[in-house]
């Protein structure tokens, strides 16, 4: 089933790159430009093309989705190196003398603090 999806999406890439090439091209880079259709123009006519562009990219959209699901079905939740075979080097543990207790970490409060003394003008 996994390679008849792909396959599926293999074909609905190449459509959609096929249909987006036969498109007119408005001129001018991300969308500025040609014929008048810039940011102040309204919504252009949706051609045959148009449509046929949404419907493979709304397929093409669910066939990844798919293949999503399926390659997380098949993840055998091993990382890369335990299926090298590969065992990582042991972690050193910190020496318990180093690590200060819980306690220091903290800063000090006002009860830890000597009294303030004002200060006489």
């Amino acid at each position: 089933m996994e390679t008849v999806v792909l396959i599926v999406h293999l074909f609905l890439a190449l459509g959609l790159i096929a249909v987006v090439l036969m498109q007119r091209s408005e001129g001018g880079g991300l969308g500025m430009g040609g014929g008048g259709g810039g940011a102040n123009a309204g919504r252009s006519a949706a051609t045959a093309l148009g449509k046929i562009t949404w419907g493979l990219a709304i397929c093409f959209i669910g066939t990844s989705i798919t293949l999503t699901i399926f390659a997380a079905e098949n993840a055998s939740g091993n990382s890369v190196i335990d299926q090298l075979g590969i065992t990582p080097p042991a972690q050193n543990a910190p020496d318990s003398d180093l690590v200060p207790p819980g306690d220091d970490l903290l800063p000090p409060t006002a009860e830890d603090d000597a009294p303030l003394v004002p200060i006489a003008d």
